[in-house]
């Protein structure tokens, strides 16, 4: 299976959207404060531990990548390209990777809630496109 360049197109910009909902919080040190309560509860629903108190530094980390993620989200929302798509899938393959690394440090359930979508979006946009003129063919090449 083969996705057409309109709808991998709207993937990209799909991915897009949710990066904007879900980092717009990890843009600033009083969104994440409120971000972080809410994600240390519903650790802590899920069976985990509370989540350990952010010092400056730790948020200044947190808000630059969400500053980061965000904009790149406007790119992608504002002008869904393939490239963008593959760079976006394999960043994505990387997040989830370190996100399962955390996961296996600190056992908390709520890396799940990311892990899943991060490993999906990054799937599905490393998925084959096909060039125009061509079958629908399962052809992977």
């Amino acid at each position: 299976m083969q996705f057409s360049a309109s709808s991998f197109r709207s993937i990209v910009r799909a991915s897009g959207v949710y990066d904007l909902l879900v980092t717009a919080p990890f843009a600033t040190p009083w969104t994440f404060a409120l971000a972080h309560s809410q994600l240390s509860a519903i650790n802590q629903a899920l069976g985990g531990a509370a989540l350990p108190a952010f010092a400056p530094f730790h948020v200044l980390f947190a808000c630059l990548l969400g500053s980061v993620v965000l904009v790149w989200s406007a790119l992608r929302i504002a002008d869904p390209q393939q490239r963008f798509g593959r760079y976006d899938g394999a960043a994505r393959l990387l997040f989830g990777t370190w996100m399962a690394w955390a996961l296996n440090a600190t056992g908390a359930p709520l890396l799940w809630l990311f892990i899943v979508p991060e490993l999906a979006w990054g799937v599905v946009q490393c998925w084959p496109v096909r060039k125009p003129g061509q079958g629908r063919g399962w052809r992977m090449a």
